[in-house]
């Protein structure tokens, strides 16, 4: 078993654990840069899929996951930003200004959110992120000047000095350096005095109050950072749907959103990717069993929201730590064996925290 002797008060905040954690991350890196190389067209496509899914998995966990905020809404950010960008590029602006547009537009629309829910908690909050989701897609319908309604709006091609990169290998290289990008920013963002404020909050509001954390700021904050992930991803999304239209960006996206944090593991940036990355596949596994089932169930239009929610609880159910929870006790397991006992990972029932000053 593997343990580390910390010597200074700065290896609590590096930005790996130790060499070994860095040299298996920077051994990752090399696989996803050669990928392209082994990997035919169709499933370069589906990991550019899924790491576009990453950025907002790895934003909606700094807003749910570490800040304790539950938000339904997220696919309403990733519509602003997916428009954002189209309606930029429409401009006249090039591709990095437009893709940076869409982020600050997107972090601003979260501010301007956060700021009235901050007296909202739990299902209250959760309800009223559902009702901004209603609101940006009615928004999304009826401003037909900009948006195109129901009819749809074309995203012009991304170019860069003259050369489109929103074509296969150059495409998935954009969407890796965005992934890696969101995901360092978030890292430092959890080193900082911020994302422990965020920690925080989440465990204890009462606490953190006392301890003098501004709340009303640290609140809008988590919403805005997470906004901004999420408008980076959708104008990532917009390149690769091409054509965007209202009922994409929906209540069916934000359950798939908030599938992937919960499924992943809350409080965990790995378990952001591995939600990201299941969620990702899920249709394509759907789409492969859906040919061994009875065409009366195999042609129900809610098949597929309806395994999402299956899905969402039966991990809330039997394994509330998610994919990234399991992977810490097989780890542990292993590092323990054969000295292991068999208590120390059993399924350990989790509670929901109070405030207990009433």
């Amino acid at each position: 078993m593997r343990r580390i002797f910390k010597t200074h008060y700065n290896q609590d905040i590096d930005l790996f654990r130790d060499g070994i954690d860095r040299n298996i991350y920077c051994g990752l890196l090399v696989i996803l840069l050669l990928l392209p190389l082994s990997v035919g067209s169709f499933w370069l496509g589906e990991i550019s899929y899924a790491l576009i899914l990453s950025i907002t998995s790895v934003g909606l966990m700094l807003l749910t996951g570490f800040a304790g905020q539950v938000s339904i809404g997220h696919g309403a950010f990733v519509g602003i930003g997916a428009y954002a960008n189209a309606v930029l590029l429409t401009s006249g602006l090039p591709l990095p200004l437009s893709i940076i547009g869409a982020v600050v537009i997107s972090t601003l629309v979260g501010a301007l959110l956060g700021y009235p829910a901050l007296r909202l908690s739990g299902l209250y909050l959760a309800m009223a992120t559902l009702a901004f989701t209603f609101i940006v897609e009615h928004v999304f319908v009826h401003w037909e000047s900009m948006t195109g309604g129901f009819g749809g709006m074309s995203v012009p091609a991304g170019v860069i000095l003259n050369y489109s990169i929103m074509e296969g290998v150059s495409f998935y290289y954009l969407c890796l350096l965005s992934a890696v990008g969101a995901l360092l920013l978030a890292r430092n963002i959890l080193r900082s005095p911020t994302g422990r404020a965020f920690v925080s909050i989440r465990d204890s509001e009462v606490a953190a109050q006392s301890m003098g954390v501004n709340l009303a700021s640290k609140k809008t904050t988590a919403f805005a950072l997470s906004a901004g992930f999420a408008g980076l991803s959708g104008a990532l999304l917009a390149h690769r749907i091409g054509s965007l239209a209202p009922d994409a960006f929906g209540v069916l996206l934000s359950i798939q959103l908030l599938l992937m944090v919960v499924v992943g593991g809350l409080g965990s940036l790995h378990g952001a990717i591995f939600g990201a990355i299941f969620v990702s596949m899920l249709p394509q596994i759907i789409a492969v069993f859906r040919d061994t089932l009875p065409d009366s169930l195999a042609q129900q239009p809610g098949l597929e929201p309806g395994l999402f929610g299956a899905i969402l609880v039966a991990f809330v159910l039997f394994e509330p730590a998610g994919i990234n929870g399991r992977w810490q006790k097989v780890k542990a397991y292993f590092a323990h064996f054969p000295m292991h006992r068999k208590a120390t990972f059993r399924r350990q029932k989790n509670f929901t925290k109070s405030e207990r000053f009433r």
